[in-house]
């Protein structure tokens, strides 16, 4: 809302835009500081119109989940039971309320299978008719959503992905098809399923950077040349800097990997201690480390080795790909140096240090080869901003790195930079580049600490393409640290199926009225009950037609299996992947594969009823048990409504009534 660049390491912007969208058409100017959970809103925040669209979307899965098991070929019946336990789930019901995107994603999961189903449905009868192109346009738009909102959405794709391959495969070996029309099929799903969510993806990042032009606190993780594209922040410092770095122009070298902090190369008149804790010895030279802060200690003047001058010639003399520099440090006048001295945390690699001359038998080695990383060709002029360099030095060969490790307190907890030797490997800890940059022009010292806060005249325009934009952000946005410390309502994934958690999401100041994310304990451990049946039906019919036993007619085979691809499939890319991660869970990540796992739960049913309930008075007592079940689960819903809407002020005797589980479980340690 405020145009301000940010960073979110959750999944790509399309989600935010979409709650930004209703927040602008409710007239919401974006002056609200979202830092405190439970804050009371401000007159000007359109709470109504934030919520709109997850509201939405949460209500429109329902008649979605009716759809998807009419297409699927089930009865009425089932698709109703589907509908209705969608309706009651209290889970579903908390999170579509609220400014949250899980019901937005699973809306678009949803969209994604149905309009397959639809598409696959229309195959059958009208190929390459309008609504078949429609459907199929359409899986592939949702399946682009589905990913642009949460990055969990590529596992819905993924499926949508697999069934489809499965589908083209026995489309090639329908001998009733020419080999035309099977490319011409081919061809279509290739475009629907993976040209049109790559371009909606892309677009979903053009749009992105084009709103958030403001530079903003996340800038900091980006490269110098991103950040010098944004409005504000590094584009006001860098405007009118040189191009080309010359020899004697002053510069700052920001570390390119930018872990575990973005820094820069930094000095001061602190020397290394003689003798270190562990007993090491160093060389007492002036420390050189990353320093994550602006800091005029920061700056750096780049010096021609057969020159003494300091100061930028007329015409300049650019510095080139291959060239032998020294760097001398603008505030203490020393060369950065390195030598076969054991660095102070990384005793493999070397030390770096600005040289200090003590007469003794350590002479200076300050020479730096410069190789220019992303060059164009052999003779590359060194670039503020664009050039990405390593600093090679000329008698040991070691590069200039950051170890990322901190300093103790003698190096005020500044990051490590080490020499590290070119044989060990190219890392991007390895590469730096020009971030602030003037060219020199006074020789005496005391003029020169003067010129280096003075700003630069020149303006060179250094703006981004949209490409190399989006996949550093992309970069970033995947490789992004989440956080992984403990959260008062964290879970783990086996939590989830046995519904042992909840989250507090609000609390009335001054009555006893709450939200609590809690889902429907009958629907839950009914659909992972279903799951359980379904996989055991499923793999007792796989054996027996091994054997020539067909239970079941060859029809209603094929949709079982079907259901059961999209279903237990979709529940199964849903929840597995979070065993590998390595991030804070919460219940909330769970709801998309619950989804699946609730449309499951009437086609077991239905399936029980049909093939398994051989006699009419089974299959009466059946149905009168199911009936009660649906009762059992809106009972629990209504049970938990007040923890759903939060509406209603409970009592202390309500509140322990509803802690059900809580005495359920002090009983079972009493016994």
């Amino acid at each position: 809302m405020k145009r301000i660049f940010f960073l979110d390491g959750s999944g790509p912007p399309f989600g935010h835009m979409l709650l930004a969208l209703g927040g602008y058409l409710g007239g919401f100017d974006g002056n609200f500081l979202w830092n405190r959970i439970g804050a009371e809103y401000s007159s000007n925040v359109p709470v109504w119109s934030l919520r709109l669209l997850p509201a939405l979307t949460g209500a429109f899965s329902i008649p979605m989940a009716y759809q998807i098991l009419l297409e699927l070929g089930f009865s009425h019946c089932a698709a109703m039971g589907a509908a209705l336990l969608m309706l009651i789930e209290n889970a579903l019901i908390t999170q579509s309320r609220l400014m949250l995107l899980e019901s937005v994603l699973i809306f678009f999961n949803l969209l994604a299978v149905l309009s397959y189903l639809k598409f696959s449905n229309s195959q059958k009868h009208r190929p390459f008719s309008l609504s078949w192109w429609f459907w199929l346009m359409l899986t592939g738009v949702a399946c682009s959503c589905a990913v642009g909102v949460k990055y969990m959405g590529i596992f819905t794709y993924l499926l949508v992905l697999a069934v489809a391959s499965v589908h083209a495969w026995h489309l090639i070996g329908d001998q009733t098809l020419s080999n035309v029309c099977v490319l011409c099929h081919l061809l279509a799903r290739a475009a629907a399923l993976l040209v049109i969510p790559t371009l909606m993806y892309l677009l979903f990042f053009y749009v992105h950077l084009i709103l958030v032009y403001r530079s903003g606190p996340h800038d900091q993780i980006m490269s110098s040349a991103f950040q010098a594209s944004l409005e504000g922040g590094l584009a006001r410092i860098t405007q009118g800097q040189p191009l080309e770095v010359a020899y004697g122009s002053q510069v700052t070298l920001k570390n390119v990997f930018g872990k575990p902090v973005p820094c820069w190369l930094h000095s001061h008149q602190s020397t290394y201690p003689m003798i270190y804790e562990n007993g090491r010895g160093s060389s007492h030279q002036q420390q050189v480390t990353c320093y994550p802060f602006k800091d005029v200690n920061n700056w750096w003047i780049v010096k021609d080795p057969g020159r003494h001058q300091l100061v930028v010639n007329n015409p300049p003399r650019p510095v080139r790909h291959g060239d032998v520099v020294q760097l001398v440090h603008g505030m203490t006048t020393r060369f950065l140096n390195t030598h076969d001295v054991a660095a102070p945390l990384s005793p493999h690699s070397q030390e770096v240090s600005c040289y200090v001359d003590y007469n003794i038998s350590m002479p200076s080695q300050n020479l730096w080869r410069l190789d220019i990383v992303n060059r164009e060709s052999d003779t590359e002029v060194w670039k503020t901003i664009l050039s990405e360099v390593r600093l090679v030095h000329v008698n040991t060969s070691a590069v200039l790195k950051l170890s990322g490790a901190h300093l103790p307190d003698w190096g005020f907890q500044q990051l490590e930079v080490v020499g590290e030797k070119l044989s060990r490997g190219y890392h991007e800890s390895m590469v730096w580049n020009v971030e602030e940059h003037r060219y020199g022009k006074s020789q005496e010292q005391k003029e020169r600490e003067l010129e280096l806060h003075s700003p630069a005249q020149m303006d060179v325009s250094r703006n981004l393409s949209f490409m190399a934009r989006f996949l550093e952000l992309q970069w970033r946005m995947l490789t992004a640290k989440s956080d992984d410390s403990e959260h008062k309502y964290s879970s783990s994934p086996l939590d989830w199926v046995t519904l042992d958690t909840s989250i507090a999401y609000w609390l009335h100041p001054r009555t006893s009225a709450q939200i609590h994310l809690l889902g429907n304990i009958v629907i839950w451990a009914s659909a992972s009950l279903a799951m359980v049946v379904y996989v055991l039906l499923f793999f007792w019919y796989l054996l027996r037609r091994r054997r020539s036993i067909c239970d079941i007619p060859e029809d209603s085979w094929l949709r079982w299996v079907l259901a059961g691809a999209l279903c237990a499939g979709g529940w199964a890319v849903n929840y597995l992947p979070f065993f590998m991660m390595e991030k804070t869970l919460f219940l909330y990540h769970y709801l998309p594969a619950l989804t699946f796992q609730i449309l499951l739960l009437p086609v077991v049913l239905q399936h029980v009823s049909d093939h398994l309930c051989r006699s009419q008075l089974l299959r009466s007592l059946f149905s009168a048990l199911v009936v009660a079940w649906y009762s059992c689960a809106c009972h629990v819903f209504n049970t938990l409504r007040p923890l759903t809407y939060g509406d209603k002020s409970l009592s202390p005797s309500e509140l322990k009534a509803l802690r059900w589980k809580d005495s359920w479980d002090i009983l079972i340690r009493k016994h």
